[in-house]
């Protein structure tokens, strides 16, 4: 009755406890794009639905898994995150006794650092992930993709695990990548950015993390995590400025 689909790139240090974690799955769906590392190999471990595809950003990666997928329901995760034992009783209950609801927003507790943030405005941070097949489709968007149904929609109470991101060098590396692709989405839709601009929507992004939604509630990782932030969307508005410069 369940379909997980996961894309994933380059994840040995983490595919196996997530596919671990949704074992008790009917199927298990895995787009690698173009792994380096054991990624592949410990995929092919837990299922025989690993297929390698080139890359074509977040959004339509992810669709092309929901077309592999073959049960009435999918529940999509990123490789980084996990399946909790309460999460999966309560997936377990709505898909053997249906309402009519077609999807489902689950709360998600991400952990920065060796930290799992309660503020931030990282906690509850509902992502829709559990959905019927047939009533959902991927935006086609390069990064921070969405899951658009056409039904019905609730949330659920038992979060999914986060694991965003090991060490500041991580966060840091993977802000300045998100940042990029953010920059190109933005150019790709006509927008521009001005210096003034890119200075200011960074200092927002830190008075609206550490001040705004309490970020300094999780202590030091709550002002680094904040730092992060307010960078990667400077850097994001300063990349689309020099994108945008005559």
């Amino acid at each position: 009755m369940l379909s997980v689909i996961i894309i994933c790139k380059n994840e040995e240090n983490h595919i196996r406890a997530c596919l671990e974690s949704v074992s008790w799955a009917d199927e298990i769906v895995i787009l690698d794009s173009g792994s380096t590392d054991n990624t592949v190999a410990i995929c092919q471990e837990y299922t025989d639905k690993v297929k390698i595809t080139n890359w074509p950003g977040f959004g339509k990666q992810k669709q092309r898994a929901l077309e592999l997928a073959t049960q009435p329901w999918v529940l999509s995760i990123d490789a980084d995150e996990r399946v909790t034992q309460e999460s999966k009783q309560e997936i377990l209950d709505i898909i053997d006794n249906p309402e009519s609801v077609e999807g489902y927003h689950l709360p998600r507790s991400s952990n920065f650092c060796g930290r799992f943030m309660r503020y931030s405005g990282w906690y509850p941070d509902y992502v829709l992930r559990l959905f019927r097949r047939d009533c959902a489709r991927f935006t086609e968007d390069v990064v921070h993709e969405r899951v658009i149904c056409s039904g019905n929609t609730a949330h659920l109470q038992h979060p999914l695990l986060h694991y965003t991101y090991d060490s500041l060098d991580e966060a840091i590396e993977k802000a300045n990548l998100y940042s990029s692709l953010g920059a190109e989405k933005l150019y790709n839709e006509g927008k521009k950015c001005s210096t003034s601009k890119a200075v200011l929507k960074g200092l927002w992004a830190f008075l609206r993390t550490y001040l705004l939604r309490q970020g300094f509630r999780d202590g030091k990782h709550g002002f680094f995590l904040a730092v992060v932030n307010a960078e990667a969307t400077y850097n994001k508005y300063a990349k689309l400025a020099l994108k945008t410069i005559k």
